[in-house]
């Protein structure tokens, strides 16, 4: 009879410092044994935006790997799944309480990470280098946001990444950014156009 592990996890809201608030992550500081299967399994039974998965490095200048999934799918980098993977492994006690760099081994590759010490240390990283792609039509990605072409700013919609392809839109306002909602239809029915999966992004500022 085949014997079962167990296997713990942390609940972080990383962006804030009031529980419940911020972005939700679920981090297993000790993964190893899970299959890709199984932990694709996990963050869709977890049903938060990302869950993390730390295992030894491979690397000698990392102090961990860490895989990144979605409820649907595995992500090579995000950014605030590694800020949450981060403060959970320095409270586990990883090295010493008193690092303030380390770097993290994730697909996209090694992510430096700097700490502020601190009774609540401030956690930073250095993103994987930024790769700038096509631009689009401001008419395009108003539909598919269901705002009007004259809420964005004079700035053309232009594909940015670093490692999760992400379209960057400039707005006028916060008014128009909290009105902002992606139609999944018109993303579709542009999706010669769009990569997919792709994020929609709504700055104030060009």
């Amino acid at each position: 009879m085949k014997t079962q592990r167990s296997y713990r996890y942390c609940v972080v809201d990383v962006f804030t410092n009031q529980p419940f608030e911020g972005n939700s992550l679920a981090v297993f500081p000790d993964a190893s044994g899970l299959d890709d299967d199984t932990m694709q399994r996990i963050a869709r039974e977890l049903n938060l935006s990302e869950t993390t998965f730390v295992f030894s490095a491979t690397r000698s200048d990392c102090v961990a790997s860490v895989r990144i999934f979605t409820p649907a799918k595995e992500l090579i980098f995000a950014g605030h799944p590694t800020i949450g993977t981060s403060f959970v492994l320095l409270a586990e006690g990883m090295g010493s309480r008193h690092v303030d760099h380390f770097v993290l081994e994730e697909k996209v590759g090694p992510v430096p990470i700097r700490v502020e010490l601190g009774p609540r240390p401030l956690i930073w990283l250095r993103t994987p280098p930024i790769e700038y792609g096509k631009t689009y039509e401001p008419s395009a990605c108003a539909d598919m946001l269901t705002l009007n072409v004259n809420d964005l700013l004079d700035v053309a919609p232009q594909l940015v990444s670093a490692g999760n392809p992400t379209i960057f839109v400039a707005v006028k306002n916060k008014v128009i950014v909290d009105r902002a909602l992606l139609d999944a239809r018109r993303l579709k029915r542009s999706s010669d156009q769009i990569p997919s999966p792709c994020t929609f992004l709504c700055l104030l500022q060009p």
